[in-house]
């Protein structure tokens, strides 16, 4: 399986919108023909992809917030996915 490139620091497309969404219970990304419903770790991750945080920093700060370690691997896949669906630039 290829992984597509992600960004330096990724950003969420300006297609996208990413916010709570009460009648969901949880976290939702939002565009013209949809909405993607987001599981906890997908939200977590795509909180900090504002452009300014590389993908270092990602991992430490979710490693950091959930007292765990070993998280590299899954944040990597899971921007690589994002990347390619186009929620990040």
């Amino acid at each position: 399986m290829t992984m597509t490139t992600v960004p330096d620091k990724p950003k969420l497309s300006r297609l996208f919108r990413f916010q709570w969404e009460e009648t969901q219970g949880n976290y939702v990304l939002l565009y013209p023909e949809g909405m993607v419903r987001l599981n906890q770790s997908a939200a977590e991750i795509l909180k900090r992809c504002d452009g300014e945080h590389d993908v270092g920093q990602l991992v430490r700060e979710l490693e950091q917030s959930f007292s765990t370690s070993g998280l590299e691997d899954d944040v990597k896949s899971f921007l690589s996915t994002a990347t390619e669906r186009g929620w990040l630039v």
